[in-house]
């Protein structure tokens, strides 16, 4: 099953219940930041990771009250981190729609993203439930860390697959890892528990990534040819790295050209995916993002078998076989 509708169904009224903590936590009596509030719940995309607290809860216990504190702090944490990313990167849409800074400007997107931040210390403060904060913290530090990192080696393309993964571990997988952690700890206070169900989440999310490098070679603009747009951002992924890993010194030099001084030439953008496909870097991304899901699902087995298991398979398999 990779039906997401058919997945939210069974907690349908968790979700529901989880919508309306959200929405009373980030409600606002300033004017100006309540409207920029409605317009991002009016915005809000699949909310995976929430539904993934969900069941990560229900894996090892029972859903609660602090389960939804917990999707509705995953959400925050989220949410911010998108409205200050669309500011970081300058962009003018999000999910099709126009982006806050699109609409109300940089200083007014990076406000309201840190009130999302400060929104979800006071949930988990007010409502007795710091313990949630402690996953949360963990992947806000490693999320932060990951895209420094990232913006420090592209510099100079000084990327290998280990720093790869190191990149894609803090940038995108701490937070799917901080989903299932932390809606793990809603409902028991086992650490090593807690800290399997971080581990699942983290290979997750490495695998989720994986297929969203490769996503980027492969989807296609109005003209029917590939976007490459982590190629015009002089993004080194997975891909790419196969590719200049099993390239003669000559070779090399001439991709790395490529991306550096020709990253916004169509033709040698065209050119350069190319060459990855030949030398079988998208089989080789593929067969490691693999990897990385059958390592998270051989975990999750080893949880009693119930719903929220079968769920969370489901989930597991839908992050990988996505088209967009």
């Amino acid at each position: 099953m990779n039906d997401l509708n058919a997945i939210k169904k069974p907690i349908s009224k968790d979700i529901k219940a989880y919508h309306q903590v959200f929405k009373d936590t980030v409600r606002s009596k300033i004017p100006l930041l309540d409207v920029v509030m409605k317009y991002i719940l009016h915005t809000k995309g699949k909310e995976i990771r929430p539904i993934i607290v969900l069941y990560s809860a229900g894996l090892v216990g029972e859903i609660n009250q602090s389960t939804y504190y917990a999707a509705t702090l995953i959400e925050l944490l989220h949410t911010a981190t998108l409205v200050h990313d669309d500011v970081v990167d300058n962009s003018n849409k999000r999910r099709g729609m126009f982006s806050v800074n699109a609409l109300w400007k940089n200083k007014i997107a990076v406000l309201s993203g840190d009130y999302l931040l400060a929104k979800g210390l006071l949930l988990a403060i007010e409502t007795k439930n710091a313990h949630l904060l402690e996953y949360v913290s963990k992947a806000t530090r490693d999320m932060s860390e990951g895209e420094l990192l990232q913006i420090e080696k592209a510099r100079k393309l000084d990327i290998g697959v280990d720093l790869y993964y190191e990149v894609i571990r803090k940038k995108t997988a701490s937070l799917l890892a901080s989903c299932f952690a932390t809606g793990a700890s809603s409902t028991i206070s086992d650490k090593a528990l807690i800290e399997k169900m971080w581990q699942i989440g983290e290979y997750t999310g490495m695998a989720f990534q994986i297929m969203d490098d490769i996503l980027d070679y492969e989807k296609t603009s109005v003209t029917g040819k590939p976007t490459g747009i982590d190629i015009k951002e002089k993004k080194v992924t997975l891909p790419l790295i196969y590719l200049l890993n099993n390239s003669e010194p000559a070779k090399k030099r001439k991709l790395m050209d490529t991306v550096k001084h020709k990253n916004n030439n169509p033709e040698s953008v065209a050119w350069l995916i190319q060459e990855v496909h030949r030398a079988g870097g998208f089989d080789y991304a593929r067969e490691k993002m693999k990897e990385f899901k059958n390592k998270a699902l051989k975990l999750l087995m080893e949880f009693p078998e119930n719903d929220a298991r079968k769920a969370l398979e489901d989930i597991i398999e839908f992050t990988i076989s996505r088209t967009k």
